[in-house]
């Protein structure tokens, strides 16, 4: 008997049409973006931010280093940017005006570590490595993973900025809680924070290196004013992160409760596996929440972002105004927009 994977296989190279809606398989690969050249190095990221984030690293890849490595250096830029308030330093506090950080990493071996609810450390993804390396466990939370950090030699800091604090103060006139689609584009303008910043809510990072070996990282201060203690998808894997050397890696960005939900980064990567082209694959993780969920199509935005092992890349977002970065041989510097389902 043939297995399903031999069997997508054969019919891919025969050239036989697999239908996906109103368009074939074959034509959807043929669209699908793609690195300039096969099996060479290409990081892709979340946001605007990401072309910075990629930027650093490229200088690991680009020297034949270990996507592993890249995606570490390349999450450090936004982890450590103050003006950048949903990712580490800065990073917008939760309604008691605690700077409370989320991160995951994954390698090429499907080994992974987490961290959540961590406090006072400046690169989480960093504690979240060396859970996966020097432990036997995957996630630590809150006092445990800053003692951890601690041991480890990390230095405890404070990441609540002046221009954070004030932001808390002011929504505690209110204190109203509920999160607001592509809240970034409406709060930070180019024309309010230096640099062309904007307040995005997570980075996500998707590596292969010239060896063809992939791998992926994910760091977040979570949602602003949240309460204390929650965590969103972000540092667990196969929901805001998820990596299979054999097949490509996922991450998401969003309302991370509805990725949960759905286990949306595994459910990307077990797409791919069945012969979706990567955009594709987050355009069925996206549906899927907004057919258990209607009205999500209104009120939040979730979006994916896919990496396949040929290099092949895509998005898909429930709502306008998700973009994500890619640098490889052929452009460092280039920023696509999602495709979206409004």
């Amino acid at each position: 008997m043939i297995s399903r994977r031999k069997f997508l296989a054969a019919t891919s190279l025969t050239g036989a049409s697999i239908v996906a809606g109103n368009k074939s398989f074959s034509k959807l690969v043929q669209e699908s973006p793609v690195s300039a050249v096969l099996n060479s190095p290409i990081v892709i990221s979340t946001w605007d931010f990401g072309i910075a984030a990629n930027a650093a690293a490229w200088e690991i890849l680009k020297n034949k280093g270990r996507a592993l490595d890249a995606v570490e250096k390349g999450v450090h830029v936004p982890e450590a940017d103050p003006n950048n308030q949903s990712v580490g330093y800065g990073g917008l506090p939760d309604r008691d005006g605690r700077v409370t950080l989320d991160a995951c990493i994954m390698d090429e071996l499907g080994n992974c570590g987490s961290v959540a609810a961590l406090e006072h450390i400046l690169h989480p993804i960093s504690v979240a490595r060396l859970v996966m390396e020097k432990t036997p466990h995957v996630l630590l939370v809150g006092s445990g993973a800053l003692q951890f950090a601690l041991e480890q030699g990390f230095k405890k800091e404070n990441l609540l900025t002046p221009s954070s604090e004030k932001a808390w103060k002011e929504w505690l006139k209110n204190a109203k809680y509920q999160p607001e689609i592509n809240i970034e584009n409406r709060l930070f303008s180019p024309t309010k924070l230096p640099g062309n910043q904007y307040n995005h809510d997570t980075i996500g990072m998707l590596a292969m290196d010239a060896a063809g070996n992939m791998s992926g990282a994910c760091t977040t201060s979570g949602m602003a004013y949240k309460m204390h203690g929650r965590v969103g998808d972000s540092p667990i894997i196969g929901a805001g992160l998820y990596v299979d050397n054999e097949v490509g890696g996922a991450t998401s960005t969003g309302v991370g409760e509805e990725v949960i939900r759905n286990v949306g980064s595994f459910l990307v990567v077990e797409l791919m596996r069945q012969g979706y082209p990567p955009e594709e694959a987050c355009k069925e993780a996206v549906m899927r929440i907004i057919r258990k969920k209607p009205n999500t199509a209104k009120e939040i935005q979730v979006g994916f972002l896919a990496l396949n092992k040929k290099g092949k890349y895509g998005a898909y977002a429930i709502q306008k105004g998700f973009s994500f970065a890619v640098c490889d041989d052929n452009d460092q510097k280039l920023l696509v927009k999602a495709a979206s389902y409004s």
